[in-house]
């Protein structure tokens, strides 16, 4: 889930990001767009994660990463985002007004968060995401998981670790011996999958019977 925004330059500040006159007509900015300011872009990721960790926390959501890279013109900022039960795409428009809020005022406090324009970019965490911090265990109580060598289904997971079904016989991980654990995907067999269709047949075959 992805929402996209963006944050233009302000009043008095030329495209992509030095502060001065407005372009005039003719100006070699109409023809060519400049590219993103060089900055620091570690550093920039610290500087956002700053400003927005806190208006995530208290939106109710886990800030799970940040990244900043250039993409043209702009800087392209994105983050990661999730909460017990999921995130929404009514979630993501929220917290991502929160979070462009958040650089904006940043910005006009004096702060030099982002040098230029930028494009915002939130999400939630993919299937792939490593499962690294309690919260990630236990948000997958209920799947596939490999770690360590073993790979068995989560079927608990608290504050000092998780317990997984290996073949059938439950094993206890503390969360100071587990790895870095990754979700596996899974694909019903045919003979198990629910098409959907089985009481439509059976509609048919009763408008057949006279």
């Amino acid at each position: 889930m992805t929402q996209r925004g963006r944050a233009g330059a302000r009043p008095g500040q030329r495209p992509g990001g030095r502060r001065g006159q407005a372009a005039e007509p003719g100006d070699a900015q109409e023809s060519r767009a400049p590219a993103a300011p060089r900055i620091d872009l570690t550093a920039a990721r610290a500087r956002v994660r700053t400003v927005i960790e806190p208006v995530v926390a208290a939106a109710g959501y886990d800030l799970e990463d940040v990244t900043v890279s250039r993409a043209g013109r702009r800087h392209l900022v994105r983050v990661l985002v999730d909460t017990d039960g999921g995130i929404s795409l009514d979630d993501v428009a929220v917290v991502s007004r929160e979070i462009s809020g958040a650089l904006d005022a940043a910005e006009e406090g004096g702060a030099e968060v982002l040098a230029g324009e930028y494009q915002l970019e939130v999400g939630s965490p993919g299937i792939d995401r490593p499962l690294t911090l309690p919260r990630h265990w236990r948000r997958n109580r209920g799947r596939l998981v490999a770690v360590n060598g073993l790979t068995g289904r989560i079927t608990s997971a608290d504050d000092e670790g998780i317990v997984l079904d290996v073949d059938g016989k439950p094993r206890e991980l503390r969360f100071d011996e587990l790895g870095a654990g990754k979700v596996q995907i899974e694909f019903k067999r045919l003979d198990e999958a629910d098409f959907g269709d089985d009481e439509e047949d059976d509609e048919d075959e009763g408008e057949g019977e006279e």
